[in-house]
């Protein structure tokens, strides 16, 4: 489900990002998701927040919003289906960084699907090794989407952390609005110093900005109730499936069907390494 609501909240922000900019494209996702998280939670009920929980929701802000901005600057420059197989990648630094501050160790399956995973990333630019084996390393850096993608994955794997810590301390509904919370207040003076004149278009996409709120809530908040059942790294490895969804979508709304081949090979291979990850579990 969660990876079903992601895909839907990458594509309404891709279109946000061609009419307007990626500030208040950020912005919007951030503070339209806050009505629908508050309403889960008084649905639910209010848990009991334990301590640590503003301090986990302060980290998650800080985090977050430095790796949506890069996320939508990369859906802004580059195809949706070649920036979401790409930002798998930040799987790998999720296991590294899960390691070390709470514990999260993969077994010999576990690796294995990280090594695949590793290599999708390297088949989904195979084309340019045409021009030299290294082609497709090098374009991770050199291309602006795909370099835009990297930053994203490296902030999203601290993000993943710090909101299961946050959703711990309080419940999946509770956590989701208080890390929202804090990266709406650290986004909103950021885009009304570089975006104020877009502020005047909300209304006129007033459909955009409620769908963007009410995927990326969806997204959070099903993908929140896994952390608390399981390692978050299995959790993102069983979203993978968001490839496959992100693909079709390419096709039948971004008429990308070109790019989507090229990257097919990749994206599966990235796929099954995935699977093993979750398998390891």
């Amino acid at each position: 489900m969660a990876a079903l609501f992601q895909v839907l909240r990458n594509t309404t922000m891709k279109r946000l990002g061609h009419v307007l900019d990626e500030y208040i494209n950020v912005w919007g996702r951030f503070t339209f998701l806050l009505p629908f998280a508050l309403l889960a939670c008084v649905v639910r009920g209010f848990p009991a927040i334990q301590p640590g929980f503003w301090g986990w929701c302060l980290l998650f802000g800080v985090s977050q919003t430095l790796s949506t901005l890069a996320l939508s600057k990369a859906l802004k420059a580059s195809d949706i289906s070649l920036v979401t197989a790409l930002w798998k990648v930040s799987l790998l630094v999720l296991l590294g960084m899960a390691w070390v501050t709470i514990g999260e160790r993969p077994n010999a399956l576990g690796v294995t699907g990280v090594l695949l995973s590793a290599t999708g990333v390297y088949l989904l630019n195979i084309s340019r090794a045409r021009l030299s084996p290294w082609a497709p390393l090098v374009v991770l850096v050199t291309d602006r989407g795909q370099r835009w993608t990297l930053v994203a994955a490296f902030f999203y794997a601290p993000s993943v952390i710090t909101i299961k810590q946050a959703i711990l301390a309080s419940d999946a509904a509770m956590g989701t609005f208080g890390g929202y919370l804090a990266a709406s207040l650290m986004m909103t003076p950021i885009a009304l110093a570089t975006s104020a004149r877009h502020f005047r278009a909300v209304p006129r996409y007033w459909r955009e900005f409620v769908a963007l709120g009410l995927f990326a809530a969806l997204t959070t908040i099903t993908q929140g109730h896994a952390y608390t059942l399981t390692l978050s790294s299995y959790v993102e490895a069983v979203k993978q499936v968001e490839i496959l969804f992100a693909m079709a979508v390419g096709v039948l709304l971004f008429g990308e069907a070109q790019r989507v081949r090229e990257s097919a090979v990749g994206a599966v291979v990235m796929l099954v390494g995935m699977i093993l990850l979750a398998l390891a579990s």
